[in-house]
């Protein structure tokens, strides 16, 4: 498991590009945010520690499930995509929330279109 993607929601295949899965609009056409985060070398931690991350992380985002579209953790490059809805203050918001529970995640880029 530690070298393949693992997406928190359904209906998406491990290996595709972030390009073709990560939705962009919601059904109106409004635009979504994007944020990215790098946990440095979770892939290289223990798989009870990984698994206990991918948890931690996945509860955080099911309480935000009202405005998170797509999350997806690539463990090639430790990298977490979390696309949701446009909403001032919320990348923050969210970013922060993971970071109580994962403190070495760090926030690489609002990706904000």
């Amino acid at each position: 498991m530690a070298d393949q993607e693992v997406s928190f929601f359904k209906g998406l295949m491990p290996g595709d590009p972030l390009w073709k899965i990560a939705p962009t609009r919601d059904e109106d056409g409004t635009s979504f945010s994007d944020f990215m985060m790098i946990i440095p070398r979770l892939k290289k931690k223990p798989q009870h520690y990984i698994d206990k991350t991918l948890n931690d992380i996945q509860m955080v985002l099911g309480r935000y499930n009202k405005v998170v579209v797509f999350a997806n953790m690539d463990l090639k490059i430790n990298c977490l995509w979390v696309t949701h809805k446009a909403q001032p203050g919320l990348c923050k918001e969210l970013s922060g929330a993971i970071r109580q529970i994962v403190p070495e995640a760090t926030l690489v880029g609002d990706m904000s279109r």
